[in-house]
């Protein structure tokens, strides 16, 4: 693989813009390849060039000789490098030329001046990413001294003094090894000490410290020297250090693969106007401090070293297995089970058609009706095509180095990719169409219509389903089913837990699955009310199921309002509120439709006509505006923003007018939805695969707006609050907002 092509690939994607632009260095030496092509007259530095390469020829038997050669190569730079300290503590770098100006062109001059520009912005960039490091290491040091504290404390609290050594200086930002005291008088005190200016931060991330922290105002609290409070806090300062372990990885890296690009850049250049650069230039970049700062190697060690010791028994075996970050392996079983379970589904789609339409099933002559079984069954239609969005959701973002991992904070190296939930779609399409393919069989069949085991092959899926999503055992993608799992119970609970990214991402997939979350209610209704055994659709005479039939459409829309209501309050987010209220119009629109579904006039008619209007345009309005981030005043792309992935500008355009044209189809079923008949069913259907259509739409491009967020500030790390709180870092805050 070509330098160009790798150096793209490693790039970490919050970052991109903080690289050396090495393709752009690339097409500035494209013009000295199109020189070539006229012949240049020989220079006097050709001509020393040309001599210091017949003296390589015999300088292998004589020293002196080689000598020549050293001073020969020196003399033949054709830059010299210069460094400037400026009054923040910084040095700028820049290139003059050694040569006349007759010999200096403008390609020359244009080089090297861009390549300074990008050293400069590169080093400054490293040298803030690793200050940056340096305090979040010394704010870690801290904790850690408040761990080594609480566990001796919480290990000896009958005792007066401490039992074993104990380890209160983890300098992970010096290299120098750690203070260890023996138990006296004075590491009592300095346990004490540590401890009485120590609380433990209440970030808000369970129903019960929220409540806490409503009900005190306050999102501090005492210590109570409890075996539970300290696993707590290892297991917050455990991932905090991997998570900065992987941040200071990011940073070798970085560092690494511009240096590279340095030398690789240089090299071209030399190989095309065959002038000496390299030397003297690389000379200045490893002088500056992306070449010679050790601080990120250092921290590297000495984080390893502090892990390794308090958070995995001193087995750097499994203290590293953590820290390391994991890499997913290809499996070519995917492949082959996702193309085998995919022919199975369109086979078994091609068998169900053909039995409806020769066995006339729906006719006078059968006494069975489809559309009592079809809403169980269409549930998993819904699903499944959600979740081949999802896919190719994920294909595009990886297509165009969109860090959805990061964004939605999945665990690095159990994300699942495009292929893993392909698989898991077509697998779930072949379960659910064998099913409603041997149940539309056995009904057909004489001999087994009195069989009514036959109606519980809809219960039966739901609950293998079930059972695979909350299966305890380390199949099918655990680590991917627990976070699901998790997403949905925080949804749920809103507004009591804190809301993350992946919380209201999920909570509006919920709001276009509606009609999925209503087949459900008919599933309880269906093997409750009886309708199993009567093969007739009782549940939309019974007034009950209509109203909740209303209710549970309300209810994803009320998931989200809450989320935006607790963003609101904790972020002080206006614009939180008035999505807010963008979810309570939705609301409202769907109460009043209800109501005019019971009292059919003409006046509750208008209020949800209108009611529905207004909705539709203020969630049009937040998709492209502020979802997406589209319809910027003032951007260098017309009606766009400034930065955009997708390069053909056409796909936002059309992406906008589906938008539109998307959501005023879902105001068409709001308006006109019947379900008394199989047009109506159909018609739902249609509309509500035409939702999850859009709403596949959205995702991609509320990500992309997401991760250019995220590029535009550099974040390329999710933060992780830590356990303790020192009473003086709160008075410091306190005079900063103060000043």
């Amino acid at each position: 693989m070509k330098f160009g092509k790798e150096f793209k690939n490693q790039k970490v994607p919050e970052w991109i813009e903080a690289y050396v632009d090495y393709n752009g260095l690339k097409r500035i030496l494209q013009r000295f390849r199109l020189l070539e092509q006229t012949k240049i007259p020989q220079t006097p530095l050709r001509s020393l060039q040309q001599k210091s390469t017949v003296n390589r020829q015999f300088s292998g038997l004589n020293i002196q000789h080689h000598d020549l050669q050293s001073r020969v190569d020196i003399e033949a730079q054709v830059i010299a490098t210069n460094a400037v300290m400026l009054g923040n503590s910084r040095k700028r770098y820049s290139t003059k030329f050694l040569l006349s100006s007759e010999d200096v062109i403008e390609n020359d001059i244009l080089f090297f001046h861009k390549l300074d520009e990008e050293l400069n912005k590169v080093n400054n960039f490293y040298k803030d990413k690793v200050e940056e490091a340096m305090k979040e290491a010394n704010l870690l040091n801290r904790q850690m001294d408040a761990l080594v504290a609480l566990r001796v404390k919480v290990m000896n609290r009958d005792s007066d003094a401490p039992s074993s050594l104990i380890s209160l200086s983890t300098d992970i930002d010096s290299s120098a090894p750690s203070k260890v005291t023996t138990p006296s008088k004075a590491g009592t005190e300095a346990i004490a000490e540590i401890l009485a200016r120590v609380k433990i931060s209440n970030t808000l991330e369970n129903p019960m410290s929220t409540i806490r922290g409503v009900l005190k105002d306050s999102r501090e609290k005492d210590l109570r020297f409890k075996k539970q409070e300290l696993r707590e806090v290892e297991e917050r300062l455990k991932v905090a250090f991997i998570e900065f372990y992987q941040k200071l990885h990011l940073l070798k890296h970085f560092s690494f693969m511009n240096l590279s690009a340095f030398s690789k850049i240089l090299k071209k250049y030399e190989k095309v106007t065959s002038r000496k650069a390299t030397r003297s230039y690389m000379n200045m970049v490893d002088e500056s401090y992306l070449g010679s700062s050790e601080e990120v190697i250092g921290l590297l060690n000495r984080v390893e070293e502090i892990f390794v010791k308090h958070f995995s028994n001193s087995n750097r075996r499994e203290g590293m297995k953590l820290l390391r970050p994991k890499r997913k392996r290809e499996q070519h079983s995917i492949t082959f089970f996702s193309g085998f379970f995919s022919g199975c589904s369109i086979a078994l789609l091609t068998a169900i058609i053909l039995v409806i339409q020769t066995k006339k099933i729906d006719s006078e002559e059968t006494n069975f009706n489809v559309g009592t079984i079809f809403p169980l069954y269409s549930f998993y239609a819904y699903i499944v095509l959600h979740m081949l969005l999802y896919a190719a959701n994920i294909f595009l973002w990886g297509h165009f180095r969109i860090n959805y991992t990061f964004i939605f904070g999945f665990k690095q190296g159990t994300e699942l990719g495009y292929q893993e939930v392909f698989l898991l779609s077509n697998g779930l399409a072949m379960l659910a169409l064998a099913t409603f393919l041997a149940h539309l069989h056995l009904k057909m069949d004489p001999r087994s219509q009195d069989n009514l085991s036959v109606e519980f092959f809809p219960l039966g899926l739901i609950i293998i389903l079930l059972g695979m999503v909350f299966c305890p055992f380390n199949i099918l993608y655990r680590s991917s089913r627990f976070f699901l799992v998790r997403c949905m119970f925080r949804c749920i609970c809103a507004p009591l837990y804190k809301v993350t990214l992946s919380d209201f991402f999920l909570a509006d997939q919920l709001t276009s699955q509606v009609q999925a979350i209503r087949s459900l209610e008919y599933y309880m209704c269906y093997y409750i009310a009886g309708d199993y055994a009567q093969e007739k659709d009782m549940c939309h005479s019974i007034d009950v199921y209509n109203v909740f039939y209303f209710i549970v459409a309300v209810i994803p829309y009320w998931l989200r309002f809450l989320q935006c209501i607790r963003r609101f309050f904790e972020e002080k987010d206006t614009s939180q509120g008035f999505n807010g209220l963008r979810y309570l119009s939705t609301i409202i629109a769907v109460v009043i439709r209800t109501a005019f579904e019971l009292k059919k006039t003409v006046t509750w008619e208008a209020f949800a006509v209108v009611s529905s209007v207004i909705a539709t345009l203020a969630n049009t309005y937040w998709d492209i505006v502020r979802d997406w981030g589209l319809l910027q005043r003032n951007s260098k792309n017309l009606f766009l923003r400034d930065k955009l992935v997708v390069s053909n500008k056409s796909v936002y355009f059309l992406a906008m007018v589906l938008d539109v044209l998307l959501r005023f189809a879902w105001l068409q079923l709001v308006l006109t939805f019947n379900i008394h008949s199989l047009s109506g069913i159909a018609l739902s259907t249609l509309f509500s695969c035409l939702e999850i259509i859009r709403r596949g739409m959205w995702n991609f491009f509320r990500l992309e707006n997401e991760h250019l967020n995220n590029v535009g500030k550099y974040r390329a790390f999710k933060s992780v609050p830590l356990p303790f709180l020192y009473h003086d870092d709160t008075d410091d805050e306190s005079d900063d907002k103060d000043d």
